[in-house]
């Protein structure tokens, strides 16, 4: 089906190309049903790019999600919750039902007496520090109403408030705040083995952005994501703590960054909870096809499609080798299209 909006070309509203461009049909079906789960954080500003790939991941991996990130210009709330586990939880699933009951864990639900207890705690703690540390605003219809308190839970949690440049100001874990400036830093954080064990068996990260209202005190806060990070999850990022992939024993859930390299770090910087996973990172001599048509910031650089591919290669087993050729064969093909316009654009200026 093609939908026409106003004043513009047909778009097919599964790729969103043009719809004389439509990538849908050159995709093989049926689509690859990836035994290692890939999770693409994509920047907000690729989404309508004409050169993104990651549309070609989504018609073409059956296991993947997609997550919108966008820049933190003022401040965003993080909260990270341990995936449920203890005596007769049984075996971890990944069913939508488990799903909502760690969202749920996440939530801002019914606080139990325990966690009233805990509450009246650190009512006693600086009224500025609890603002920015604990205290998260849902706003839906109404800004700046229902402000309520981020659910604390017998498991541990650790909530940060960022500002913008990935400066955390406020950092509680156990729901006590760090009360000294310099303990605000989340790399001082990972150095904790304790801290880490408790989220080793994966976690549930949630994501708020706020900004000031025009004119008022207030803010105004929406959530931005809610995202399982199960256990065997790893970056897709060449920081400098990043093993070769072939290096690693398993990975079941592949966290790659759509963007330019420049929205890549700075997504990275912006989302600290990527450092509590393994990093990995790409070796070889592989081209991208992106050379021709984007221009990348130096030799080696991949479009997100061919990393994704060539990652699956090196983590899975996977037998339909093919059907992710094909995928590049399509990233291939995309590619083609928009040199082909380019120059025919060219052809007209020169014409004129």
């Amino acid at each position: 089906m093609v939908v026409e909006p106003s004043s513009r070309r047909p778009t097919c509203p599964s790729c969103s190309k043009p719809s004389c461009l439509c990538l849908c049909s050159r995709i093989k079906t049926p689509i690859l049903n990836n035994s290692v789960r890939v999770t693409i954080l994509q920047h907000s500003l690729e989404q309508k790019h004409p050169l993104n790939s990651t549309r070609i991941a989504t018609l073409g991996l059956k296991n993947l999600r997609v997550v919108t990130v966008s820049d933190v210009n003022f401040e965003a709330q993080f909260a990270i919750q341990p995936l449920q586990s203890g005596p007769g939880s049984g075996e971890r699933s990944s069913s939508s039902c488990e799903c909502r009951s760690h969202s749920k864990a996440l939530g801002f639900d019914q606080a139990s007496d325990e966690e009233r207890t805990q509450n009246q705690v650190l009512d006693k703690i600086d009224a500025s520090t609890l603002e920015s540390g604990i205290v998260a605003q849902t706003c839906s219809k109404s800004v700046g109403h229902n402000r309520k308190r981020i659910r604390l839970g017998t498991d541990p949690l650790t909530a940060f408030t960022l500002q913008k440049h990935g400066v955390i100001s406020s950092l509680l874990h156990h729901g006590i705040p760090e009360t000294r400036p310099q303990d605000n830093n989340f790399d001082l954080f990972l150095g904790s083995p304790s801290r880490l064990d408790e989220l080793a068996e994966g976690f549930m990260v949630k994501k708020w952005h706020s900004r000031p209202l025009q004119g008022s005190a207030r803010s105004e806060e929406h959530e931005e994501f809610e995202l399982e990070v199960p256990p065997g999850s790893a970056l897709l990022f060449p920081s400098e703590q990043a093993v070769s992939i072939d290096a690693i024993n398993e990975v079941k859930n592949l966290i790659v960054l759509d963007g330019t390299w420049a929205k890549a770090k700075r997504m990275y910087k912006e989302n600290p909870w990527l450092k509590l996973l393994p990093h990995v990172k790409l070796e070889g001599k592989n081209t991208s096809l992106y050379s021709e048509v984007r221009q990348q910031p130096r030799a080696g650089c991949l479009s997100t499609i061919e990393s994704i591919v060539y990652a699956l290669k090196a983590v899975s087993d996977e037998s339909d080798t093919d059907k992710l050729d094909s995928l590049l064969e399509v990233f291939e093909s995309m590619v083609g299209d928009q040199r082909r316009c380019k120059n025919e654009r060219l052809n007209k200026i020169s014409s004129v």
